[in-house]
C-alpha cells in the first residue's frame, strides 16, 4: 500500500484515534472561560438563594427571634470565607477548593481531611435540597409532601441532577442558573416586602427573646451554624478554578455584590418571616408545619386569599426550580472534587474515573446520587443540618489555615487577590478575616460534636472510613501520606473503541484535504483490517444564499471544480487498502447543516472535518470577524457539526504558521 500522505497523516490518525474527547464539552469549557464573573456569581447566589428556601425553617426553629442576627451572623461568616476561597484560588488555580489549598500549605493527609469532609456537605445539601423540592411542589398536588409520591420526586430530582452532570458543563446552563437566581432574589425580596407591607412589627421578633430560654444556648449556636449552609456554593464555585477568567476588579466586585446579597436577603426574609409567622410558646410555624418548605410559610400568611394562593403556587414553583439548580451546582462541586481526590491518588483511582465520550467522573456522579438519596429518605433537616455542620466547618476551617500558612510558605507567589485586614508577623503577614474564620470554624465544630448526637455519629462514622480508606490506599500504592502525587489525567479516562465503518469527510478544495482524507482513510483501513471493508463518503457542499431558492442551478464552472475536488478526494482515500470511496455533491444554506443532515440520513460512525480557526477579529462578517465574541475555539461550521453532529466528529486543523496538525474527537 501506498501511504499517500506519509508519516504525518498516519501521526494525525493516530493522534486523532486516542484523543477521545467530546468537542461540544471543550468548546463549553472555552466558553465558560470568557463568563467570569457571571459563572461564578451563578453557582453562588443559586447557592445563597437556595439555602434560605430549605433552610430558613430549620435556623427560625432553633433560633427563634434570633433568627435575623444568626442571619447576621452567618453572611459576615459568608464573606470571610469568600475572600478566603478567592485567595486560595488565585494562588493555586486547580479544581478542589479547600482540599487544594490544604495540598500545597500543609500537606497530603489534611487535603485529604478537608476534601472529604466537604464531599459529605455536597451529598447532604444535595439530600436536604431534594426533600424540599417535594414540599414545594406538594401546593400542585399535596400527596407529594409524604409517602411514595415524595420519594419518587427525591428520586426523579436527583436521577435528574446526575445525568446533567455526566452530560457535563455548558455555557448555557450557567447562563440559566444566573437568570434564574436574579429572578428568585427578586420573588424573595418580593415576599419579603409584602410579608412587611402587611405584618410589619419589630416587637413581634424581638419581644419574643429570652436569652438562655428562647432560645437557649445551644439552640443559638447550632443555627448559626446551619444558617451558613450558602458556604457550599463558595466550596463550589471553586471548582471552576483555572476555567474562568476574572481580573483583580472583578473579584473584588465579586466579593463585594455576594456579600451585600446575602446579607440583605438573610436578613430580609428571616425578619419578615417571623412578622409572618411569629414566636408563640417558643415555638413558631416556620419551624414546625414549614420546616421543609419555610417561604411558603410567610405567603400562607398573605391576606386577601387571591394573594396567597397566587403566591404559593409562585413560590413553590420558583423554589423547586432553584433548589434542582443549586443540587446541580453541588453535584458540579462534588464532580470535581472528586476528580481531583483521584488524580492526587487521594481515592481510588475508579472513583474519578471519566466516562469515555463525556469526560465526566461518572462513576463519582452516580455513587454520589445514591448516597443522597439514602440520606434523604431520613426527612429529618434538623439531622441533615447536624451533619452538614460537622463536615463543613472541617473543611472551611482547614481552608482558612491554609490561606494563612500560604502567606508564609509562599510569600511571593502572585495572587489577584487578597484578603484584607492583614498583620505583619515575622516573614510574612495573617489576614484577619482568615484568623477568626478559622477560629469561628473550629468553636462551631467543637459545638455540633458536643451538642449533636446524630452529626457526631454518622459524621464520625464518614471521617474514620475516609481515613482508612486514605491510609490503605495510599499505602497499598506504596505512596507516603504525607507527600503529594498526581496521576495523570488520561489514566482516569475510559476509552471507548471507535467503530469507522463509514466515515463522512467533507472537502472544500483546500490544501488540508489530503491529509483530512488520509486521517479518515487510515482509521477506515484500520476498522477494516478483518475483511469487511470500509466506506469513506467524501462530500462536496454547493452552499446556496437565502436570496436564490435552493434548487436554483449551480455555475457549470463550479459542478466542475467540485467534481475535480471529489476525485481527487477518492484517489487519496482508495490509496488506503480496504478502503472504498463514495463521492456525493448536495445542496445547503449552510455547509454545517448539510454536512449535519448528510450524516443522519447516511448513518455514519464518524465525520473528519476540518477545524477552521476563527478569525480573531469581531463584531461579525462586515468587519471580517466570525461573530460574537464567544466564537474562540473554532469556526462556525466546525462548531455546528461539533455541537450538532449525531455520531463522532474528528477536527483536524494546521495551527496558524505551523505546517503540523491538530485534532479533537466529538463522540
Amino acid at each position: 500500500m501506498n501511504d499517500a500522505g506519509g508519516p504525518r497523516r498516519t501521526q494525525v490518525a493516530s493522534r486523532a484515534r486516542s484523543h477521545l474527547r467530546r468537542g461540544s464539552e471543550r468548546a463549553g469549557a472555552r466558553i465558560a472561560r470568557g463568563l467570569g464573573e457571571p459563572a461564578l456569581f451563578a453557582i453562588l447566589l443559586s447557592a445563597v438563594v437556595s439555602a434560605l428556601f430549605f433552610s430558613l425553617g430549620v435556623v427560625a426553629g432553633d433560633a427563634l427571634g434570633l433568627t435575623p442576627i444568626v442571619y447576621v451572623a452567618a453572611g459576615l461568616f459568608l464573606v470571610i470565607t469568600i475572600a478566603t476561597y478567592v485567595e486560595g484560588s488565585s494562588l493555586h488555580q486547580e479544581r478542589g477548593g479547600a482540599s487544594i489549598y490544604a495540598r500545597y500549605a500543609l500537606d497530603e493527609f489534611w487535603s485529604f481531611v478537608a476534601g472529604w469532609a466537604i464531599l459529605l456537605d455536597y451529598l447532604i445539601v444535595m439530600a436536604a435540597a431534594a426533600v424540599a423540592v417535594g414540599e414545594y411542589l406538594a401546593v400542585f398536588w399535596s400527596d407529594l409532601s409524604g409517602g411514595l409520591p415524595e420519594v419518587a420526586i427525591v428520586a426523579v430530582a436527583l436521577a435528574y441532577v446526575a445525568a446533567q452532570n455526566v452530560r457535563g458543563l455548558s455555557a448555557g446552563r450557567l447562563g440559566m442558573v444566573l437568570r434564574l437566581s436574579l429572578f428568585s432574589i427578586a420573588l424573595l425580596l418580593l415576599v419579603a416586602a409584602i410579608a412587611f407591607a402587611q405584618f410589619f412589627d419589630a416587637g413581634a421578633v424581638f419581644d419574643s427573646i429570652e436569652l438562655g430560654d428562647a432560645p437557649g444556648w445551644n439552640d443559638a449556636i447550632f443555627a448559626a451554624v446551619v444558617a451558613s449552609v450558602a458556604i457550599m456554593g463558595v466550596e463550589a464555585a471553586s471548582g471552576l478554578a483555572g476555567e474562568v477568567r476574572v481580573g483583580r476588579r472583578g473579584l473584588r466586585r465579586m466579593v463585594l455584590a455576594s456579600a451585600a446579597v446575602a446579607l440583605i436577603l438573610f436578613v430580609g426574609v428571616s425578619a419578615a418571616a417571623l412578622m409572618a409567622q411569629p414566636v408563640v410558646r417558643s415555638e413558631t410555624a416556620l419551624g414546625g408545619e414549614y420546616l421543609e418548605a419555610p417561604v411558603l410559610g410567610i405567603v400562607a400568611a398573605y391576606d386577601p386569599g387571591w394573594l396567597m394562593e397566587g403566591g404559593r403556587y409562585v413560590v413553590g414553583a420558583t423554589a423547586a426550580a432553584v433548589l434542582i439548580v443549586a443540587m446541580n451546582g453541588q453535584m458540579l462541586g462534588l464532580a470535581r472534587l472528586a476528580y481531583s481526590l483521584a488524580t492526587n491518588r487521594q481515592i481510588p483511582s475508579a472513583v474519578g474515573r471519566l466516562h469515555g465520550s463525556r469526560g465526566t467522573p461518572y462513576v463519582a456522579i452516580g455513587v454520589a446520587a445514591m448516597i443522597a438519596f439514602a440520606f434523604a429518605l431520613t426527612r429529618d433537616l434538623d439531622f441533615l443540618a447536624g451533619v452538614f455542620a460537622f463536615g463543613a466547618m472541617i473543611g472551611i476551617a482547614i481552608a482558612h489555615l491554609s490561606v494563612i500558612v500560604l502567606r508564609y510558605r509562599e510569600p511571593g507567589r502572585p495572587s489577584a487577590f487578597r484578603v484584607p485586614l492583614s498583620i505583619r508577623a515575622g516573614r510574612g503577614s495573617v489576614p484577619l478575616p482568615a484568623a477568626v474564620g478559622a477560629f469561628a470554624s473550629v468553636a462551631a465544630w467543637v459545638s455540633v460534636v458536643v451538642l449533636h448526637e446524630g452529626a457526631r455519629v454518622i459524621g464520625g462514622i464518614w471521617m474514620a472510613f475516609g481515613v482508612v480508606l486514605y491510609v490503605v490506599y495510599r499505602r497499598s500504592q506504596n505512596k507516603s501520606l504525607t507527600q503529594r502525587f498526581t496521576i495523570p489525567a488520561e489514566a482516569l479516562q475510559e476509552t471507548i473503541e471507535a467503530e469507522y465503518g463509514s466515515i463522512l469527510v467533507p472537502v472544500l478544495g483546500t490544501p488540508l484535504d489530503d491529509d483530512i482524507v488520509g486521517t479518515a482513510g487510515r482509521l477506515a483501513a484500520e476498522e477494516g483490517e478483518d475483511g469487511d471493508g470500509a466506506v469513506l463518503e467524501a462530500l462536496y457542499v454547493f452552499e446556496i444564499p437565502m436570496s436564490l431558492p435552493i434548487d436554483a442551478r449551480v455555475p457549470e464552472e463550479r459542478v466542475q471544480e467540485a467534481k475535480r475536488i471529489l476525485a481527487r478526494a477518492k484517489e487519496v482515500g482508495e490509496e488506503y487498502e480496504g478502503v472504498e470511496v463514495a463521492t456525493a455533491m448536495v445542496r445547503g444554506r449552510t455547509a454545517g447543516q448539510a454536512i449535519v443532515a448528510e450524516a443522519r440520513r447516511r448513518g455514519v460512525e464518524a465525520i473528519v472535518l476540518a477545524a477552521e480557526e476563527p478569525s480573531r477579529v469581531r463584531g461579525g462578517a462586515l468587519l471580517g470577524g466570525r461573530g460574537r465574541a464567544r466564537d474562540r475555539f473554532v469556526g462556525g461550521t466546525t462548531r455546528y457539526v461539533v455541537e450538532k453532529a449525531p455520531c463522532r466528529v474528528i477536527l483536524t486543523a494546521p495551527p496558524a504558521g505551523q505546517e503540523d496538525t491538530r485534532e479533537g474527537v466529538r463522540p
